[in-house]
């Protein structure tokens, strides 16, 4: 996609984004949106481009680390449960409860028996969140096996994009097919009437980002919310007040100006 139609585009649609926020602050209502998928994907790269412009009192991004000792001995669920949003609130994960699917039955984090008890135990969950009235969308992305290796290597060779390749992304190189079959099993499981998933093709990230955040906006029955008018008062006129002299005080070295000899 073209840069030019991609950026006014993106404007447009994270203008529209702001518009549901508040919708979502005046009606007091509570969105989930879940962002899964293949290491590589394009996850954090859409996350960015949806909370950009939007207020991070409303929308946050969770992204919980492996869990503690403590959270190992609770209910799955329960670490997340304290992460959803209260009422005027969106909720943006970064992986999920869905890591029970995907990595740790992959990788043997998880008995084969913890893992089945999460397939039944999943849709009972979000029914339940959404008989709660929270809004609940679930987003899966999709890209083919060149391209995500194409992208692990342009990461190890990017010192400020590195941090993104960890031991575990390689090994999704190695266990591929059984990321698929996992895949699989958790669809059959998950992708149910009131909580369906969302597949995003995104090895064209610049379309993958668009057709989330129109999709997502699709979905939601938010209006434009009428905001109180505001005005610049006039500066008041000056009572005699004097800066300091600059020498007083210590200023951050004009490294910009450099730049430009």
């Amino acid at each position: 996609m073209p840069r030019p139609v991609y950026e006014r585009e993106l404007i447009r649609l994270q203008t529209e984004l702001v518009m549901l926020q508040e919708w979502v602050r005046s009606e007091g209502a509570r969105l989930v949106v879940v962002f899964e998928g293949r290491d590589a994907a394009g996850k954090g790269g859409t996350i960015k481009r949806v909370t950009e412009q939007l207020n991070p009192r409303v929308a946050r991004i969770v992204a919980l680390p492996r869990p503690t000792e403590r959270e190992r001995g609770q209910w799955y669920f329960q670490r997340y449960v304290e992460h959803l949003p209260a009422a005027g609130e969106i909720v943006l994960f970064d992986r999920s409860w869905y890591n029970r699917a995907g990595v740790e039955h992959v990788m043997g984090f998880c008995t084969p028996e913890e893992h089945q008890l999460f397939l039944r135990q999943c849709p009972i969950f979000e029914r339940m969140l959404i008989e709660d009235g929270i809004l609940l969308r679930k987003y899966w992305f999709s890209v083919s096996d060149r391209v995500q290796e194409e992208r692990f290597r342009r990461r190890l060779k990017d010192p400020a994009r590195r941090w993104k390749l960890s031991a575990m992304d390689l090994e999704s190189i190695t266990r591929w097919e059984a990321y698929s079959r996992a895949k699989d099993d958790m669809f059959v499981h998950t992708d149910t009437a009131e909580a369906p998933w969302y597949v995003v093709e995104s090895d064209d990230k610049r379309r993958a980002r668009l057709n989330m955040m129109a999709h997502l906006l699709s979905t939601v029955p938010y209006r434009a919310v009428p905001s109180a008018t505001l005005e610049l008062p006039p500066r008041p006129p000056s009572t005699g007040y004097q800066r300091p002299p600059r020498d007083l005080q210590t200023y951050v070295p004009d490294h910009a100006a450099g730049l430009m000899r």
